[in-house]
């Protein structure tokens, strides 16, 4: 999926609107590397899934082609030359144009090995263990998914939203209909490459019928199937191989299982996982369904209040998940030194009464985002231009962050921009001027 392009503000959009999950705040269209929390899913038992393989039209169809092969020579390019490809058609009942796809997967699975110019058979799913088969299928998945940009579907736009439609789907586990499909694919369009109106109203016109000749594919190719309320849905191995991709892809789709461990934990317990690196967001969700908005409230206060950069980072990723209904324990918050500044934010995108920031207030937080950083496993990783990091850097020692010469040192000792790592130095010293004096 990595070369598709995922529009994660719309896909956000219409996995809320299909979900019926709470509202998200306002936010920025994130970049495109940013990974994705997916609801928990329920996976079927490996040996089922890998029962279903075979049964899988393209593979059969796979297996059936690799069978028909048996020896015989192919083309310099690895393919069947055009007389034994009209053969292959007309005795296997294999679609002309499904028949270079069922021949690729074939052979990138190992169900044909070509060597020298002469493809031979090679092991049969049938034959594999649970483990192989599951193995074998990720590989067929991935095949198919490769193909996006070769023409997989025969719609340049649906192939080129191929990875975000699934992802959509995986999101929705009652199905969705094709008229959101359609309309969320529309939207990624317009977003990622301004198309113009004229080019717009033509791909709204064509898009439904190229949108069906794509899903009749996928159906194919195992991956969706429709529901009884005729949306679509995606198979029980679907379900398995888009999460399995979606985790490449760095993306947060964990099992109902892997969440589920979570979900009785103290808020000392979840706070400490996340920033250990144990838990994952998709681990707060469930967290919060077994408490009040209140009581998780003013137990991740209480942490944050008296707790390090890193908590206070993990309970604020919390709290950003709640709604005005956790309003009076993070009101209370506004007489905590530790916590007044994040209180009174996330008041106010709530467009809740809350006490305005001053410009330090906002460079304190700023030093704790980056303290939080010394709390947490993997490198140094700052997303401000380093200009706009030098311009921080020097307002850090007035401010009177308890981390401050902590996280100056960090950037003087971790920053690979030289401009930055000399401003760190300089902005350090002068934190520890100012801490001896008023020491003194």
């Amino acid at each position: 999926m990595a070369n598709n392009v995922f529009d994660l503000a719309e896909l956000r959009k219409l996995i809320d609107e299909q979900a019926a999950v709470p509202p998200r705040q306002p936010e920025k269209a994130p970049a495109d590397h940013e990974a994705l929390t997916f609801p928990p899913v329920v996976l079927a038992a490996d040996a089922e899934l890998a029962r279903m393989v075979p049964t899988v039209p393209l593979v059969a169809d796979a297996v059936r082609l690799a069978n028909w092969t048996g020896s015989r020579q192919v083309t310099a390019e690895g393919l069947l030359p055009a007389a034994d490809a009209e053969a292959a058609v007309a005795e296997l009942g294999v679609a002309a144009s499904r028949l270079r796809l069922v021949w690729i997967v074939a052979v990138n699975t190992g169900l044909l090995q070509i060597l020298r110019g002469s493809a031979s058979r090679g092991p049969l799913p049938a034959q594999l263990t649970v483990e192989a088969t599951l193995e074998f299928w990720d590989g067929v998945v991935m095949d198919v998914l490769d193909r996006a940009d070769e023409g997989l579907t025969g719609s340049a736009v649906v192939d080129g939203h191929l990875a975000e439609m699934l992802a959509t789907i995986y999101s929705v586990r009652s199905g969705v209909a094709i008229a959101n499909l359609a309309r969320g694919i529309l939207q990624s369009h317009e977003v990622a490459c301004a198309p113009g109106a004229p080019m717009m109203r033509r791909l709204a016109a064509s898009l439904p019928s190229e949108l069906l000749e794509a899903l009749s594919l996928l159906t194919y190719c195992g991956l969706v199937e429709q529901t009884a309320s005729g949306r679509t849905a995606l198979t029980p191995l679907g379900v398995w191989a888009v999460r399995r991709d979606l985790l490449r892809e760095g993306h947060d789709a964990p099992t109902a299982a892997e969440v589920q461990v979570f979900a009785d934990l103290s808020a000392l317990e979840l706070v400490e996982a996340l920033v250990r690196g144990a838990a994952t967001q998709s681990a707060v969700a469930g967290w919060l369904e077994r408490r009040s908005p209140e009581e998780a409230a003013a137990d991740l206060v209480a942490i944050a209040a008296s707790g390090t950069a890193g908590q206070r980072g993990a309970v604020g990723a919390i709290l950003e998940e709640l709604g005005p209904e956790a309003e009076a324990p993070v009101r209370e918050a506004l007489d905590l030194p530790l916590m007044r500044r994040y209180a009174a934010s996330w008041l106010h995108i709530r467009d809740l009464d809350a006490p305005t920031l001053s410009p330090d207030d906002h460079t304190w937080i700023a030093v704790d985002s980056l303290a939080a950083l010394m709390y947490l496993s993997g490198p140094l990783d700052t997303t401000e231009p380093p200009e706009d990091l030098i311009k921080l850097v020097g307002e850090m020692p007035a401010v009177g962050h308890p981390d401050t010469v902590a996280v100056l040192d960090m950037l003087a000792n971790a920053h690979d921009d030289q401009a930055v790592i000399k401003a760190a130095r300089k902005a350090a010293m002068k934190a520890r001027s100012l801490a001896h004096t008023k020491l003194g």
